[in-house]
């Protein structure tokens, strides 16, 4: 009996250096939440942004400063929206959109015989390529330039406003604005992306006119 008590005892006390496997598992979960709270977390890098193909050029990227503008179709194939303010090209492309609008329906009305009296007796038989050279002569190029470089100063004034911040839209000069005050953003779109793509084709086909016209010499349509 007295062997045995001893036996217990010394069993005890050697349990007392022996390391608690609970314990053991208790501090290592403590110190593993400690150090992944004090690990400082690792910085994400930003991810490359993903290739958009162009609309109109499938094979070239899409020129992203062409975003939200009324007839954006992503053909910019030498990429001026890059390095040129894009109001500042919208602004060229409206501009000669719309005079070569004019410039369509008064090349062929004139091959088309139509006239305004009093009518000078010098132009009588001219074409639309020959009075070019006509009026050159009779100095009527001086009134051309004028009316131009008018219209350019003007132009100039508002562009120089529209590029400082002014708010305005490129080509608005006011003209008809009232007939989108009753209409939504979409309409207005609409409305401005019709005008575009009418500026384009005209611009296309005043060029395919003069050409017909001086390689035909014939009245309009020119084949």
């Amino acid at each position: 009996m007295f062997k045995t008590a001893i036996l217990a005892t010394l069993l005890a006390s050697a349990s007392a250096f022996t390391p608690s496997q609970f314990n053991a598992r208790t501090t290592t979960a403590i110190r593993s939440d400690a150090a992944a709270v004090e690990a400082p977390a690792e910085p994400v890098e930003d991810a490359a942004p993903a290739y958009v193909a162009s609309e109109s050029l499938p094979f070239l990227e899409y020129p992203p400063n062409l975003k939200g503008y009324a007839g954006d179709v992503g053909f910019d194939p030498f990429r001026f929206s890059d390095f040129v303010p894009v109001d500042f090209l919208r602004e060229a492309e409206l501009k000669h959109g719309r005079m070569c609008q004019l410039a369509v329906v008064g090349f062929a009305a004139v091959d088309m015989g139509f006239r305004i009296y009093p009518f000078p007796e010098a132009y009588e038989g001219l074409t639309s390529v020959t009075a070019h050279d006509a009026l050159v002569e009779q100095g009527a190029m001086s009134q051309l330039f004028l009316w131009i470089g008018l219209a350019e100063i003007i132009g100039s004034v508002a562009l120089n406003q529209m590029l400082e911040g002014s708010g305005r839209l490129p080509g608005d000069f006011g003209f008809g604005s009232w007939m989108l005050e009753d209409m939504n953003e979409e309409q207005v779109l609409d409305m401005k992306t019709k005008e575009i793509t009418h500026c384009r084709l005209a611009m296309m086909a005043f060029s395919g006119m003069v050409t017909g016209a001086v390689l035909t010499q014939g009245p309009f349509p020119y084949v």
